[in-house]
């Protein structure tokens, strides 16, 4: 998504949600009425007029931002559910049901919460909110530390395949690291360290709370800059505010940190400058090969106090099923959740706009994978493969729906031929280009450029790599996997007003509309490049489900690659006829 940013990489959003049990997992809200929209006609066609009246429908006040946990869900996901029974889809959730039920901690910190540090006998109060965010993603409902020693240690970068270790020669058991966004060599405009300026995963914020968990660390703090980040402070506040979700730990055992978060620009500068350090210089030196951790002359110490429930939330799955090779499955999708609902309840803080509806981010996606459904299931012969249509919950707290189904896939990985991802779709109109996020990764690209080919459009790469979008967006956990996946959207080049006009327009989204409130339905959206993305995205899957003996793979170098020979070496057959089709 835009935001995704690459992540995506990537900020573990707020969702707001309410305290009460889930409805069962196939179970329409009580008094649900019919499902918003359903006046509409809509055709089995990809059409502009189906793909607005469902985004405007996903987005409207009524869906409250379409937060996990909320009374927005379940208006969601029930309307999901219509759209795929009225195009004819079958029930692939769990046990006969239209839905996955995947299980979450919901936590919502205090903010309240003060960071307070002791920098050389100095004092200073960091609020929430203004000065720095901070979470957990234990389960504890209080989280104290007291007098943690800080270490800075540059990106938080473990690396051994680059040759780079942040933590090489200390020990930051029971201290607090504080590390930069992005990948070493990124502040510093080297091309030879990591990818340049294309965030890898080592540079996404998710792996770098991991990474000091594993290193024993009881807290982390990452100093935001935007450029580094590819957003704002705004973002980074929004997103760590109100209730945040996460797997149990039963779910996703990884270790996890005490305590996370952020620190603006500004504290870090103070910070930094009281401690007797250059933040400016440190920036130099953790770009240095070789760089070595500074322990710094400051302590923090905090009462991290949050409310803390077990709740749960619901991918959406619908099935098409192949009809001589029904067994294997392409899988498009697309995250259906926000931000929610800011707002205490029943009331608007201080007569604000607080829902965030999330028209772009990700209403489209949904709209656009109901779309090409419509368009499979409509169509003549029927696809030999089956089709999978997976709504997914939790991306905006860090890609957990497609993490959990990922782990209990609707069809085997081994299974899945690939996946297409819809993520914050183009509505400024026809382009003469097409961004491939992460272009460079797999042969479904030279199946994609057969048909954008037809389109008279080019491929090219997303404009700011620095983003590290192909981390922050679903289809990420399917590929750590080793399945091929493909995320694509209009690019910058619009056919009226070029490049000057499509960068304007995604500069406009960026500053203004993403992550907040202000990412509405727009009925003067120009869907002509909406129609274009979603029919050569549709070809992908028609090739795909059609040659059942075709088996795209990674291009040789990709990092993902060797995950997905070993899953396949289990599979003669099927590795056989991949090698062939591909040679």
């Amino acid at each position: 998504m835009p935001r995704h940013l690459l992540l995506c990489l990537l900020a573990a959003a707020t969702l707001a949600a309410c305290n009460r049990e889930q409805p069962a997992a196939d179970a329409p809200p009580a008094g649900q009425a019919a499902a918003p929209g359903a006046a509409h006609a809509f055709s089995p066609e990809i059409t502009a007029g189906d793909f607005a009246e469902m985004v405007k429908t996903l987005s409207s006040d009524e869906f409250g931002g379409r937060g996990p946990g909320s009374p927005g869900e379940d208006r969601t996901v029930e309307y999901i559910r219509a759209q795929y029974e009225r195009i004819g889809l079958e029930p692939g959730g769990e046990n006969g049901s239209w839905y996955q039920t995947v299980p979450m901690v919901e936590t919502t910190a205090d903010e309240s919460t003060v960071l307070n540090l002791e920098v050389k006998g100095k004092s200073h109060a960091l609020k929430f909110g203004p000065d720095m965010v901070i979470g957990t993603r234990s389960g504890q409902t209080e989280v104290k530390v007291d007098g943690s020693e800080l270490v800075f240690v540059g990106y938080g970068v473990n690396a051994p395949e680059q040759g780079w270790n942040d933590y090489a020669g200390v020990d930051v058991k029971g201290k607090t690291v504080v590390m930069l966004v992005n990948d070493p060599g990124f502040h510093a405009g080297d091309e030879s360290l990591f990818e340049g300026k294309r965030m890898t995963y080592y540079g996404r914020w998710t792996y770098k709370y991991d990474e000091a968990a594993r290193q024993g660390a009881q807290a982390a703090i990452i100093i935001h800059d935007t450029e580094g980040a590819s957003y704002g402070w705004d973002v980074v506040k929004n997103s760590w505010s109100g209730a945040q979700f996460d797997l149990r730990a039963a779910d996703d055992p990884e270790p996890r940190l005490p305590a996370q978060g952020w620190i603006s620009q500004e504290v870090a500068k103070q910070l930094f400058a009281d401690a007797g350090m250059d933040l400016a210089q440190m920036y130099k030196a953790a770009n240095q090969r070789g760089f070595k951790a500074v322990p710094m002359d400051a302590k923090v110490s905090f009462d991290l106090k949050s409310t803390v429930a077990e709740k749960s939330s619901r991918n959406v799955v619908g099935v098409l099923r192949g009809s001589s090779k029904p067994d294997e499955a392409i899988v498009y999708m697309a995250h259906w959740d926000h931000l929610g609902n800011h707002a205490h309840e029943g009331e608007a803080a201080d007569g604000d706009d607080q829902i965030y509806n999330g028209a772009v981010d990700n209403a489209t996606g949904v709209a656009g994978i109901i779309e090409i459904a419509a368009k499979f299931a409509g169509s003549e012969p029927k696809p030999a493969r089956s089709l999978v249509f997976l709504a997914v919950t939790l991306e905006e707290s860090g890609l957990l729906g497609s993490k959990y189904h990922v782990a209990h896939p609707t069809f085997p990985l081994d299974k899945t031929v690939a996946v297409v991802n819809l993520d914050a779709m183009n509505v400024n109109g026809a382009a003469r280009d097409m961004v491939v996020v992460g272009k460079g990764s797999s042969e479904l690209e030279d199946i994609l450029k057969t048909y954008t080919d037809e389109q008279q459009r080019t491929h090219v790469s997303e404009t700011n790599t620095a983003a590290g979008y192909y981390f922050r967006s679903d289809h990420f956990n399917y590929a750590k996997a080793g399945v091929p996946a493909l995320y694509a959207k209009g690019g910058d080049d619009l056919v009226e007003g070029g490049r000057a006009a499509g960068e304007a327009a995604g500069k406009a989204y960026t500053e203004s509309r993403y992550h907040k409130p202000a990412d509405e339905f727009d009925p003067n959206w120009n869907l002509d490049g909406v129609v274009q993305d979603l029919q050569a995205l549709y070809g992908v899957g028609r090739t795909l489900a059609d040659d059942a003996d075709r088996w795209p793979n990674w291009y040789e170098g990709n990092p993902f690659r060797a995950a997905r020979e070993e899953m396949m070496a289990a599979k003669p057959a099927a590795a056989q006829a991949g090698a062939a089709a591909t040679q």
